[in-house]
């Protein structure tokens, strides 16, 4: 009986991932009190980081929220962290966890209206490159006056509503012609290349979005959460921000575009891959009968999606209340106005993004451990201790790395913190501490597209429903990066050296 328990046990851990990863994650949870009492808080600190990111990076096995949780507990439990300081990070981000909990459900009841825009797009542009340069300018330019969060939102929602246009008519056709059965391998075979083929078209359209908001995200006060709190710091408000990070920012911004022209021309890292013509047939015939079919109800419904869009874009840009409580609004106008008033469709929407929600407070806890543990401090204050010529370039390579492997949010509310010590101290003049800014902004915001755990805006993506649906893990994503982490980051540095 103490067998068969033991045995259910097992298999119930960690559900149906591979038995190789729940033996990892077991491993894990055992040797970090060991390292803990062996070599220190130190060593045990960045020993958990690494394996969070291990959690993450897998997150096609297993959702990271499991098994990133346990380690969270662990790390709680052996004191590399206290309850106080995670409730601490969750207050100080209360307002992204706001943003994820209301502003992507409001994305939700916009997917018919978001899905009519980008198929007319789709279906209209041929155009491979030029499509890819539309999305990643587009999101540049939405993510400067929105949010980059938000407009990942967005991605995603088309993304899977494009799949599932597509799942949805192909089955159909599956269940309708397979009557002819000399011909089923050969039909079968056709279809697997036209699905293998979709999902990199899609890939690479959701990744030059997925970058673009980057792009933009680094230009604005209000691109970033970062962007802000450094804002504040600077006393900039938001066109002397812009014009502060202009001389980065924008040459960033056109690199940036013309890596994604070069990507898809010369179809580098599973770039370049056209819409399969079956596929782009069946998103026209899909958008003709959405046309045909729509009444005088259905129209209603899209232009009240339309004018709650306009009002979304002026709100965030405009800065009219918090980003979540935006969202919540948008919410309470789209379902009131088009008729959603029963409980189970609302929650529909809010099945997206509370798992998240959920990983971004685990997530506070690693947090947590490297602001307790002060595991950034040594690098912080070696590059201090440089001189000031070299400082600037130093932070953005420093701010970077660091981004890439824990929260660019995080590494930039430290480094602004102990550089307006420094000034307030008298140990840098305020230019000086206006070139540091400007570094640790950049920093935090453009190398770190290296890694998805870099950006909450690429965790999200990682962890969404689109993900799995095109096969973009964790190891994709990265590889997909690693041209636009390679030009964005020689570009920033160069601006942050030489012309600021």
């Amino acid at each position: 009986m103490t067998t068969s328990i033991t045995q259910a046990f097992l298999k119930n851990f960690l559900g149906n991932s591979p038995v190789w990863y729940k033996q990892a994650i077991v491993v894990f949870l055992i040797i970090n009190p060991i390292i803990l009492f062996t070599a220190g808080a130190t060593v045990a600190g960045w020993v958990l980081i690494f394996e969070f990111i291990f959690t993450l990076a897998l997150a096609l096995k297993c959702y990271p929220l499991q098994p990133g949780g346990l380690l969270a507990i662990e790390a709680i439990v052996i004191k590399l962290a206290s309850p106080e300081s995670v409730y601490a990070e969750v207050n100080a981000n209360l307002e992204v966890i706001l943003l994820l909990m209301f502003m992507v459900a409001g994305i939700y009841f916009m997917q018919s209206m978001l899905l009519w825009v980008f198929t007319k797009l789709l279906v209209t542009v041929r155009s491979k490159i030029l499509l890819s340069l539309l999305f990643s300018s587009v999101a540049a330019v939405l993510s400067a006056f929105l949010d980059a969060l938000t407009v990942t939102a967005v991605l995603i929602s088309v993304g899977v509503g494009f799949y599932s246009v597509y799942h949805k008519v192909a089955s159909g056709k599956n269940n309708k012609d397979d009557h002819d059965h000399t011909n089923d391998n050969v039909i079968e075979s056709s279809r697997r290349e036209d699905l293998l083929q979709f999902r990199s078209f899609l890939r690479s359209l959701i990744m030059h979005g997925a970058v673009g908001t980057a792009l933009g995200g680094v230009s604005t006060l209000v691109g970033e959460p970062q962007n802000l709190l450094i804002a504040e710091k600077m006393d900039w408000d938001f066109m002397a921000f812009f014009l502060q990070m202009a001389p980065v920012s924008i040459p960033v911004f056109v690199m940036g575009l013309i890596t994604c022209a070069m990507l898809e021309k010369f179809k580098i890292l599973d770039y370049g891959t056209l819409l399969p013509e079956t596929v782009r047939e069946i998103l026209e015939d899909f958008a003709a009968k959405e046309d045909a079919k729509r009444d005088s109800r259905d129209k209603a419904k899209l232009y009240i999606q339309i004018l709650v869009a306009g009002f979304l874009v002026l709100a965030l840009a405009f800065h009219w209340a918090a980003v979540g409580l935006i969202g919540l609004s948008i919410i309470i106008l789209l379902t009131a106005f088009n008729g959603i008033v029963e409980e189970h469709q609302i929650g529909k929407a809010f099945e997206e993004a509370l798992p998240f929600t959920a990983l971004l407070v685990v997530f506070f806890v690693i947090v947590s451990v490297i602001h307790e543990q002060h595991l950034f401090t040594p690098i912080i204050n070696y590059v201090l201790a440089m001189p000031k010529d070299i400082q600037p370039g130093m932070f953005f390579i420093a701010n970077g790395v660091l981004s890439a492997i824990s929260d660019n949010v995080f590494v930039a509310t430290v480094y602004i913190n102990e550089v307006s010590q420094a000034f307030k101290n008298g140990t840098i003049d305020r230019a000086h501490y206006e070139s540091l800014a400007i570094a640790i902004n950049t920093g935090t915001n453009l190398p770190s597209v290296a890694t998805p755990n870099g950006q909450a805006a690429f965790l999200f993506l990682l962890t969404s429903a689109l993900a799995p649906l095109i096969r973009l893990s964790y190891g994709k994503m990265v590889i997909m990066a690693l041209p636009y982490t390679i030009v964005l980051s020689i570009v920033g540095y160069i601006g942050v050296t030489y012309f600021i």
